[in-house]
Parts: structure tokens; sequence; C-alpha cells
């Protein structure tokens, strides 16, 4: 038991700091009123995921990619409160656009990584 979660907690470990140095390129390279860096973390995520389970690997690697490290690296709670702020300012368009294709893109992707994996 202390080994999976020693495993979850070095995933996650890495899976935030990998969050954070991309977005930080992302948003750097990009501007954008779109929240584009946690729209391109989660759709790999998504995708990164579906390849770790699609690839039916031991237990102790599904633990580390993919609870640890793929937890840490996508964010659900960032892309809500994303989207809370997208309405508050009223920008409609924006919020579903983001709503729309981060839902669909992310279920393809997913299952684009299973098959693959």
């Amino acid at each position: 038991m202390i080994t999976n979660i020693a495993l979850v907690a070095a995933g996650g470990f890495f899976g935030a700091l990998s969050r954070f140095g991309l977005s930080k390129l992302i948003k750097r390279r990009y501007p954008s009123t779109f929240p584009i860096a946690t729209f391109i973390i989660n759709l790999l995520g998504s995708f990164l995921l579906g390849l770790i389970f699609g690839a039916n690997l031991e237990n102790t690697w599904r633990l580390l990619l993919g609870t640890g490290f793929m937890g840490a690296f996508t964010t659900f709670s960032t892309f809500k409160l994303e989207n809370i702020q997208l309405q508050a300012n009223r920008n409609w368009k924006v919020s579903i656009l983001y709503l729309g294709l981060s839902y669909t893109l992310g279920i393809v992707l997913a299952f684009i990584g299973i098959k693959l994996g």
C-alpha cells in the first residue's frame, strides 16, 4: 500500500511540474482570451491517458503514470474556473466553444489513445 501511495505521489509531483512549465510556455507563446494552455494540456492528457490504459501496463505503471502523473498534469478544476471567468466576463461564445471542444475532443483523443495503446 505504501508503495502505491509513493508511486501516485511521485507521478503527481512530476505531472504538476510538467503542467506548470508547459502552461507558462504556452501562455507566453500564444497569448489569447481563449484559455489555450489548459485546453492543450487537458487534450494532451486525454490522449496520453488513453495510451496508458490502452497499453495494458502493469498496475505499478498505471499508478505512476495514469493516476499520479496524468491526474496532476490535467486539471478539471482550472478548466471549470476558466469557464466561470469567461461567463462572468460575458464572453459567451468563447465559453461555449471552450466547453464544447474540450469535452468532445477530450473524449475523441482518449479513444484514439486507447486504440493506439
